[in-house]
This record gives structure tokens, sequence and C-alpha cells, in this order.
């Protein structure tokens, strides 16, 4: 098959929006292909040095929970789309998309001759049997509750097609979910073979140490995987990490410390890359348990922390203050107008005095493994807290099986959302009551209303109000505290050249190793 007229095409997120409302929710789509200034270069062995890597890692998409796992299935997997920079999408794995009955159904094409790394032809068959996988409530997928919208799926030759419950316009963007990766036969004879569509196939699989790739050859997109192989080094210590950019062990690394990233991107040779976004470093409680099922516990920890200082001395003023819900500025129907809560250690006391808390030990599980500082921000949280005179203690959990042993299990934790491309997807993943990963167990029947409501209205400024009904409701009455929104901190050698700023996730979204090439 010829490469050159396999390549993806994409729309804008205005563009896809605009389509959408007007034309029934047809996308069809139009080409716009990444543009570099220079030829890309083949060749070469890439190294990436990542904090987020577990022993308990593993190549099951329906499981990735941290940074590491994230950049590997980008290796070797594909999902239908991917969401671009821009906020549009870009066709992968389907190759043109349209929607019918309001959008309620939608209907992608797949893409022809594509193949996988065990040699075998991608069908539409695959693609059905995927997210019929992950549809399934034994697969603890964190897509589970994008999936949970779908009333039937089916395949009509080359067309896989969803109906929904209720229509939404935001369809494609869910399905560009990064763990809805297209296995053969959806991977259900074996979820952790590694075996995808992706530039590289995987030949090393040592979770939590070291991941090795190598490029593969029947790759179907001559515009991504430029390397001949590339490798993947867990490094989770912040100072290792920066020292093996310094000294070339590695090409590139994520979560720079924001700390040290000014003099750091003084060093010869190494560039810094700063990027806004939707990710956000945040402490979550369990609604659902004691204390935290007391909605004055949870106003009083609120009011009791300081954004701006956190902001100011955590991340050094690579980032902003958030405000209680995983929605800022960066999504395009964010609510402007839900105020914003204060530091107030009055209304602290107030709140904790009316929680009638018996003054026992409040327990924090943090780790550095959650965020780079998250040790500093607990420590700045339990000052505050203490001053009015709540008794926040913290518990130093190790960095290893942190995501799989005490993230989403205990009750009050440190934790890490990169955002999500439409806030549809956001709530869904986690703040719907039967979301698999809604780690703060916030289940309130009329916010999931609400979000079905959304997601089937056209109307942009309706949606809106909704959104910012949703917003406020999570304010002041979820179990989230998020007081600041973290820019993705990249660090790289000035060699590797090809460098896109995504706010969809740190390290291009993943894609470094993808899309980037040596100079």
């Amino acid at each position: 098959m010829s490469r050159t007229t396999n390549k993806p095409t994409g729309l804008s997120r205005r563009g896809f929006m605009g389509r959408a409302s007007a034309l029934g929710l047809m996308a069809g789509m139009t080409s716009i292909a990444p543009l570099f200034a220079a030829e890309p270069v083949k060749g070469g062995h890439f190294v990436l040095g990542l904090k987020g890597g577990e022993s308990t890692n593993s190549l099951d998409p329906a499981l990735s929970l941290s940074q590491v796992i994230f950049s590997v299935l980008r290796g070797w997997g594909e999902t239908l789309l991917n969401v671009a920079p821009d906020g549009g999408l870009h066709y992968r794995l389907a190759e043109s998309v349209e929607a019918s009955n309001g959008g309620q159904s939608w209907h992608f094409t797949i893409r022809q001759g594509v193949k996988f790394h065990n040699g075998e032809t991608l069908t539409a068959q695959d693609v059905l049997k995927t997210m019929e996988r992950h549809s399934n409530d034994d697969s603890k997928s964190g897509a589970l509750g994008i999936m949970r919208g779908i009333e039937s799926m089916s395949v009509d030759g080359d067309v896989f097609t969803v109906n929904l419950t209720t229509a939404s316009s935001d369809l494609p963007y869910l399905l560009a979910d990064y763990h809805l990766v297209i296995q053969p036969n959806g991977g259900i004879d074996d979820p952790t073979a590694g075996i995808g569509t992706g530039p590289y196939r995987i030949t090393e699989n040592e979770p939590g140490v070291r991941h090795a790739f190598e490029k593969f050859a029947d790759y179907w997109d001559d515009s991504r995987g430029h390397y001949d192989s590339y490798e993947i080094l867990v490094i989770n210590d912040d100072t290792a990490r920066a020292a093996a950019l310094q000294s070339g062990q590695v090409h590139a690394i994520n979560m720079v410390s924001p700390k040290t990233a000014n003099l750091f991107g003084r060093a010869p040779g190494i560039s810094i890359e700063p990027t806004s976004g939707r990710g956000h470093y945040v402490f979550v409680m369990h609604t659902d348990t004691a204390p935290f099922d007391n909605k004055d516990l949870r106003l009083a920890l609120k009011y009791a922390i300081n954004r701006e200082e956190m902001v100011e001395k955590v991340l050094n003023g690579y980032g902003a203050v958030g405000n209680d819900t995983p929605i800022n500025d960066a999504y395009p129907l964010f609510d402007e107008t839900i105020p914003q809560r204060a530091f107030d250690l009055d209304k602290a006391r107030e709140h904790y005095a009316a929680s009638g808390h018996d003054g026992s030990p409040i327990i924090l599980r943090v780790s550095e493994a959650a965020f780079a500082g998250a040790l500093d921000a607990a420590a700045l949280f339990q000052q505050s807290a203490r001053a009015a005179g709540i008794p926040l203690e913290i518990k130093r959990e190790p960095a290893d099986g942190y995501w799989s042993e005490v993230w989403n299990k205990q009750p009050f934790a440190a934790s890490y959302w990169g955002g999500r491309a439409v806030q549809d997807q956001m709530y869904t993943t986690a703040y719907l009551s039967t979301a698999d990963w809604n780690d703060t167990r916030f289940k309130n029947a009329e916010f999931d209303a609400m979000l079905l409501q959304a997601r089937a209205e056209l109307d942009v400024g309706k949606r809106k109000d909704i959104y910012g009904q949703m917003g406020r409701m999570l304010n002041e009455e979820g179990g989230l505290i998020n007081p600041m929104f973290n820019q993705f901190i990249d660090g790289l050698q000035s060699k590797v050249t090809g460098w896109e700023a995504n706010p969809n996730g740190e390290q291009m979204d993943g894609f470094t190793a993808i899309k980037t090439w040596f100079e």
C-alpha cells in the first residue's frame, strides 16, 4: 500500500464543533498534518528518562495508571483518533467519522491495510472486540466510564458503529482516550501481549525499570516513528533524572522540578519546555468514607489550603491556582463565573466545628510518585490546617506501588490528573457515579443526569451553563481539593528536533519518542 495516500487527516476543535452543530454532527474532516520547518531525519537510538513507573505496571492498556506506562502505550499502540495540540482531532486507525440520528449513532470507517506487530491485518472486528473488552466491568478499564454511555456496537464491513444511550457531539474525543488502544481480537486472548499497530514493537518489558522498542517495519504512517529504536528508563528520583539528562544518558525527561527548572534550563545543550494545560495536582477525599462523608469537614479542609502559597512555593510559578473542580480555562466551555475559593482560616474553623469531628488525626497519604513536590505541598497543607485547628497528619507512602495500592483505595491521598480533552471526558472518567476511576467516590444522581443532558445539548451556550452548574456542585459538595493546575515541565537535549508543545499531556502527550528526531 502507499504510505503517502494513507496519511492521517484531521479537523480543528473549532471546525469540529461548528460542523457538528451546523451539519447534524457530520464529522467530515479536512487534512491538517503536522508541519515542521525541516524534513524529519531517520535513524538513531532515543532514550527517555521518566518518572512515574512502578514494578506493578502492566502492558494491558485498560490498566494504564501512571506516566511511564502511558508513554509505553504510545509506542506500540494506537487509538482510533488522537486529540491534536490545538484541541482538534487527528485520524489514526479511523480514516473518517460520520454521525447520524442527531449524534446518537457514530460510524467510524477503519483504515485499511494496517498491520499489527504479529503480522495480522487490522479489521473493524478488532476495534469492536477492543471496545467490548473495555466495556466489561471485569476489565477494570480506565475508560470504563466512557463505555457505559454506549447502548450497542456493531460492524458492517470496514465500518464500526457506536449507538449511544444519549446523543453526544464529543464521542470521537472520548474514543481518543489512551486506554482504548486497538489490539488483535481486542486483546481478549492476552491483553498484556503488547501487540498493536504502533510505530514501534516492544522488545523488552521490565516494569519499574526499563522498556525497550524497535522500529516496526510495516508501520503504515511514515510521518511518525523516526528513530530506529528507543527505550524508556524509569528514573523516579528527580535529582537522578535531571543528572541523567545533563550527562547525556537520556535525551529527554518528564516532570522537571519547578524549583530547579530555571537554573537547569541554563545548562549547555539543555532545553526546558513548560506547557500549560489541563493537568492538576490534587488531594482526593472519599466522600463515602468517614470522616470525609461529612460535607462540613470537606469544606473545612478546602478553606484551610493556601493555593497561592502552593503555586509559589511548590510550582515556583509554573502553574495557576485551582478551585476544587478539575476544569480550568484550557477547556472551551469553562465557566469563569464560578467564585474562586479563597484561603480562609475563619471559615475553615467554622466548618470544622460544624462537622463535629472528634479531633483524631486526619490521615493524608502522600508520595512523590503522586506529583513533583507532593511532600512539600502536603507539609504546607498540614501547617495551614493546624492553624485552623484541624489535626491533619501526613503519612508518607513508598513510590513503588503508590498508584496500585494507595490511589483510589485509601480515603485521603495526593493524586495527579493530566486532564482530558473535553469536559465530558473528564467528568465521565472521574466523577460519574459509575466510573471505575471515581477517586473521590462522588456519587450524585443529579450530577449524572446533568452530564447526560450536557452530552446531548448542541446549543453551546446552554451546554456551558450545564457544565457551570456541574462545576459549582463539585466545588461545594465534591471530595476534590484542587489547589493548583500545573504546567508540564519537560527537559530535552538541544539536538532533539520536532518538539511540539501539547496541552493534552506531558512529553508531547506521550509522543516525544514517536514524533521527534535527531538534528
